[in-house]
């Protein structure tokens, strides 16, 4: 299997559990490792034959700042299912930051895969 990456998404959103938290918005920042199999694509050189990483980023923009979920877990779950479902990806490993969330830490967040890597 191979991997498509998008790496370093930052997208702006209402996430969080305490009070202050539910009236503003907060970066997250989304890392998606995508299993495909890009030889067909490969030896076509046409995008109809591999994952469009440029339409999975728009249909996570689009949810993503709309959502106001409190926990990154959550929001983690429903990303990887858009893209195994809505984009027919097999196995995903997505990675949801939520920088500054914790005083004195770079990074804080969750990494989950999910589906098979055949």
């Amino acid at each position: 299997m191979d991997i498509i990456y998008l790496h370093g998404l930052k997208i702006d959103t209402v996430i969080g559990i305490y009070d202050w938290e539910r009236r503003i918005r907060q970066t997250v920042t989304l890392d998606l490792d995508m299993g495909a199999d890009i030889a067909r694509a490969a030896a076509t050189d046409r995008i109809e034959e591999t994952l469009d990483y440029k339409g999975v980023a728009k249909r996570l923009i689009q949810f993503v700042s709309e959502s106001d979920f409190q926990l990154v877990e959550t929001l983690a779950e429903r990303v990887a299912a858009i893209i195994r479902e809505e984009f027919g990806v097999a196995w995903v490993r997505v990675r949801v930051n939520k920088k500054g969330a914790i005083r004195g830490a770079d990074d804080v967040g969750v990494l989950i895969e999910r589906g098979s890597r055949g």
